[in-house]
């Protein structure tokens, strides 16, 4: 293993070799203390293999933003960071949209291109491979599936997904709050469609006469996203086994963290779902994790990929609960990176608590990437970079980068030329993803969707059994119905729904507690 990630600054930087104006960047970045070497300074075009530029390792669970144009080499940062974090033991999330991440399981391979980078910055580079676990949202793809009961996922995340508006997402809110107070667990999309059709038909109503009303009209609406939904074959991201999150937080046999990986490609055309869920792992997680206070080390690095879909279109509700999370998570242990093209993505109150920053290269071909430019640039402490002309210049694999010092304080605004990431920089096969996944110890405990008997499926059986009794002969038959009544409505009419519905205060419905995101966990 490279002891790269794990030995100070060698010298710290050389006075000869620097020029006058370096030095005090430098200085800032010859911390005394675990860290992780992200590169070396850039000046005047001239890279000072001498003057590292590091990161503290305590420091990374206060958040930060890994930002860049497309092709500016951010997957490789995520990759060089997750590495070292993995080598001081500890664990990553990663979310791989384009499956390029995968290769981080595998040793690297060396090249001209390799080891000139190594040389110019002083790095020594081995390869080397690192302990991966590698996910799928509902199973869709090569991973581990990842799923989620609807009554944990909560209304505030739902609505995102849904694309319900501000209105809705109460009404919504109000039904889950219903079905808590009840008892009446929301399992699947099936459950959520059943409660939803009872409390809008004339047995259900006044259920909720004491606490806010439905309308049929809102009640339609979800109904409807939800059918939709579930035509774009989103069922299976919803339901048993849900997936644990402190799955994200172990570490291998051998001390290193594990990465767990979780692998999009297959669902990188539903983005509002992805990166809600996401959020939902990262508000789980908040749920459930013990307050630490300021740790040595966090107990998980979180990289949250294609932010900027998370805020697109937000409730003030959804930006207000992101916010009060990422503020309130570094508590926890966990640090949180948003990765996403420039900061103006990200809303200035949850930009103001990321204290690590790396940003690669914008472009300025557009009236609007200049004014992204010029955002991005009033977001860095003053430097002595012209840091406009700075940032259209950079190659691949370098960065402009500002963290936080080992006392807190922001380390001097520093250009950088990145270390290159000593695993495969690249995807690994098919074959070879699913080998991984039958090998792994989860596999067992999450492979097989689990859809036990919940309430809609109690409800149904209900309503087929057939009568107690035979009819007694010559009894007058009455008329027979026109049609069948819908499955929905022999649900909802139901006498068991209704004493199931009306059995306030159980066990169940006591434990459940939400959090800012709505969301809610009932014990390990």
């Amino acid at each position: 293993m490279s002891d790269r990630a794990t030995t100070p600054a060698p010298g710290g930087p050389g006075p000869a070799q620097l020029p006058d104006a370096a030095r005090p960047i430098a200085a800032g970045y010859a911390f005394t203390g675990p860290a992780l070497d992200l590169g070396a300074l850039l000046w005047d075009g001239v890279c000072h293999p001498e003057a590292r530029v590091r990161v503290p390792l305590p420091m990374l669970n206060r958040h930060g933003l890994v930002a860049g144009a497309t092709g500016t080499g951010k997957t490789k940062t995520l990759q060089l960071v997750a590495e070292q974090l993995s080598a001081q033991g500890v664990p990553v999330f990663l979310a791989d949209v384009k499956g390029d991440l995968s290769g981080i399981a595998r040793p690297g391979q060396g090249g001209d291109r390799v080891s000139t980078r190594a040389a110019q910055t002083g790095q020594s580079w081995s390869a080397e491979g690192f302990p991966v676990e590698f996910l799928a949202l509902g199973g869709i793809g090569h991973g581990i599936p990842v799923r989620a009961t609807v009554t944990s996922f909560g209304p505030v995340l739902l609505s995102k997904v849904l694309g319900l508006n501000r209105t809705q997402e109460q009404s919504l809110g109000l039904i889950f709050h219903y079905a808590d107070t009840k008892g009446l667990e929301l399992i699947d999309l099936k459950d959520l469609r059943a409660v939803v059709a009872f409390l809008t038909s004339d047995e259900g109503r006044p259920e909720l006469r004491g606490i806010g009303g439905l309308s049929t009209a809102t009640a339609g609406v979800i109904l409807r996203s939800l059918t939709a939904f579930e035509a774009q074959g989103m069922a299976d991201f919803f339901g048993e086994p849900e997936f644990d999150t402190a799955d994200l937080l172990r570490l291998a046999p051998d001390g290193r963290g594990l990465v767990s990986v979780l692998e999009l490609p297959a669902v990188q055309d539903k983005p509002q779902l992805f990166s809600t869920f996401l959020m939902w792992l990262l508000a789980d997680l908040f749920h459930d994790l013990p307050e630490v206070g300021d740790a040595d080390k966090p107990k998980l690095v979180f990289f949250f990929d294609e932010a900027h879909l998370l805020f697109h279109d937000a409730s003030a509700a959804f930006l207000d609960a992101i916010t009060q999370t990422v503020r309130l998570i570094r508590s926890k242990g966990v640090g949180v990176f948003f990765v996403t093209q420039t900061p103006k993505d990200v809303p200035s109150d949850v930009l103001g608590q990321l204290g690590n920053r790396v940003q690669h290269a914008l472009r300025a071909f557009t009236p609007d990437d200049q004014k992204a430019l010029k955002a991005t640039v009033r977001t860095f402490p003053d430097s002595p970079y012209d840091l406009e002309e700075l940032l259209t210049g950079l190659g691949t694999g370098e960065a402009v980068i500002t963290v936080l010092s080992e006392n807190g304080a922001p380390t001097p605004v520093a250009a950088t030329r990145l270390f290159a990431p000593e695993s495969l920089m690249g995807p690994v096969d098919a074959a070879e993803l699913d080998r991984a996944v039958r090998e792994s110890p989860l596999h067992g405990r999450y492979a097989q969707a689990v859809d036990r008997e919940s309430a809609y499926e109690k409800l149904t059986a209900a309503q087929a059994r057939p009568p107690a009794s035979a009819e007694a002969p010559g009894t007058r038959r009455e008329k027979a119905p026109a049609e069948e009544p819908s499955l929905v409505e022999q649900v909802v009419g139901s006498g068991m729904f209704r004493s199931l519905a009306r059995s306030v205060g159980t066990q169940l419905g006591r434990e459940i507690t939400r959090s800012l995101f709505g969301t809610a966990r009932r014990g390990r």
